[in-house]
């Protein structure tokens, strides 16, 4: 007989950070690991969509996204990215930043094309790969800064290069690219001819003097940058799977085919409550950034009393950790040993590394939580670990 799946299909597992959400759930612990928040998305935004559904948007949005949503997407891009954005010609809103990332990798890669890859990696990058055809290349981030060696780099780029994914502010390991680093790639991308494809989900997420910088702004990367963002995380609203890129005319004309035949559009009603978020004043995402750090604070006092060696993020909601000084286990078996019994889920480093072995004396935390979740799995591990 033969096979019924795909080969495909057969390249990759399920996603480990959703797994151990299940893990979680079974041993009735605290999830410091799936990256979703545990506290309500902002009201006025609640009440634009339900004023959206009772208005009767109930049926299908333009496929490529809501005119007055695009409109917001490309307003906001313009004032806080500094991207030169037309809604009509450089916008396509798609069911959150992970569709419009497998998108836009299917709308610009041919089989054989390579891919760089920073890693640690979020998860989704490589099967995106193997989905598009694409052959992976990876550049290693370094601890305790997750810098990157620019002749690595370098020597990553090749003929049969076609574009690097850049995610900043960075899961799982909260870098922030700066500006020097963002136009040593940029150059890169020029000098090889190649695109620059951002997961900037993160961007208002940043921690002390870090500043979020889109390398679609910078010189000459305008033509060559797909921009990827949405509601999700600076919204709190994960579960509504609203997202966006931002490309060239030629390349949002591909992404858009690509995007009609996956999902065809994103929900109406939200789409229209995503406008007016879009719209929310400076203070919103200044107070986003004050109580974004008092939680990273809070988990990362707790982390190094435990004994961690945790690695301060600049960016986003994880802290990446080295196990080190507290077992000669595995990732896998700490986390699993973590979250038993009512304890706290984590995410084993392992499953951001090409190779496991790379993270095997790592894991991540999660901390986009209330301050009272973050108080409980602190309480855990104090008890287990000190």
């Amino acid at each position: 007989m033969r096979p019924q799946t795909s080969i495909k299909a057969a390249q990759f597992t399920e996603s480990v950070i959703r797994e151990m959400s299940r893990v979680c759930s079974e041993h009735g612990g605290v999830n410091l690991a799936q990256g979703f928040p545990d506290f309500a998305a902002p009201l006025e935004m609640k009440r634009a969509a339900i004023r959206a559904i009772e208005a009767d948007i109930n049926q299908y949005a333009v496929t490529w996204g809501a005119p007055r949503l695009r409109e917001a997407i490309a307003k906001r891009s313009s004032d806080y990215n500094r991207l030169d954005v037309d809604a009509q010609r450089n916008v396509t809103v798609c069911c959150g930043a992970t569709e419009a990332m497998i998108s836009a990798m299917l709308a610009v890669l041919n089989p054989g094309d390579e891919v760089i890859i920073f890693e640690p990696f979020y998860e989704n990058y490589g099967p995106d790969c193997v989905l598009s055809g694409a052959v992976p290349r990876y550049v290693s981030l370094r601890a305790p800064d997750w810098s990157f060696d620019k002749q690595e780099l370098e020597a990553a780029f090749g003929p049969r290069t076609r574009a690097i994914i850049v995610n900043t502010p960075h899961n799982p390991t909260g870098k922030v690219f700066d500006r020097g680093e963002l136009q040593q790639i940029a150059e890169l991308c020029r000098q090889h001819d190649c695109l620059a494809i951002t997961d900037e989900i993160y961007e208002y997420i940043l921690y002390d003097d870090s500043e979020h910088i889109s390398i679609g702004s910078l010189e000459g990367m305008a033509d060559r940058t797909i921009t990827i963002s949405g509601l999700s995380k600076t919204w709190s609203a994960t579960g509504w799977r609203i997202g966006w890129c931002i490309a060239s005319e030629e390349i949002t004309g591909a992404i858009r085919k690509v995007h009609d035949f996956l999902t065809v559009g994103a929900a109406a009603p939200l789409q229209e409550a995503a406008a007016d978020a879009l719209a929310f004043d400076s203070g919103y995402f200044d107070q986003l950034r004050v109580d974004y750090t008092r939680r990273r604070d809070l988990l990362l006092s707790a982390l190094t009393d435990c004994g961690f060696n945790a690695f301060t993020p600049r960016g986003a909601y994880y802290i990446m950790t080295d196990i080190r000084p507290l077992t000669e286990a595995d990732d896998k078996s700490f986390a699993m040993d973590l979250v038993r019994d009512g304890g706290v889920a984590t995410v084993p480093g392992s499953s951001f590394y090409a190779n496991p072995a790379d993270g095997s004396a790592i894991i991540r935390f999660c901390f986009s939580k209330e301050f009272a979740t973050l108080e409980r799995a602190a309480r855990i591990l104090r008890r287990r670990l000190s």
